[in-house]
């Protein structure tokens, strides 16, 4: 059926390592409380083992909670796959999305990896 699953806020709760041999699944998503203050604080080392560990696992890794170019482009360089959060867009009405998805531009984050 071509479906694809995500074990999401990795890290906390029942997101844990255990499950990881549990469940048949896709993506790692590492939870937002470790971006916040990233790179600045302790939680780097965590984020790089937790990307490190999914792409070792063959798993697409997603970080949760990018809210800045400096987060990005470090995120891209540890080998992070994909990448959500406020750097890209607050949360919009339905109307004002589509408008924003009609001027989408995505050179614009390209730009910001480099």
């Amino acid at each position: 059926m071509g479906l694809k699953l995500a074990l999401d806020d990795f890290g906390n709760g029942y997101s844990s390592l255990g499950q990881l041999k549990h469940f048949p699944i896709d993506t790692l998503k590492i939870d937002r409380a470790f971006l916040a203050g990233f790179p600045e604080n302790d939680d780097k080392a965590i984020v790089h083992a937790i990307i490190t560990m999914g792409r070792t696992l063959g798993l697409t890794v997603v970080a949760e909670g990018v809210e800045t170019g400096e987060q990005l482009r470090l995120l891209a360089e540890l080998g992070c796959h994909q990448a959500q959060g406020f750097y890209f867009l607050q949360p919009l009405p339905a109307e004002e999305f589509r408008h924003w998805l009609d001027h989408y531009d995505p050179q614009v984050v390209r730009d910001a990896l480099r």
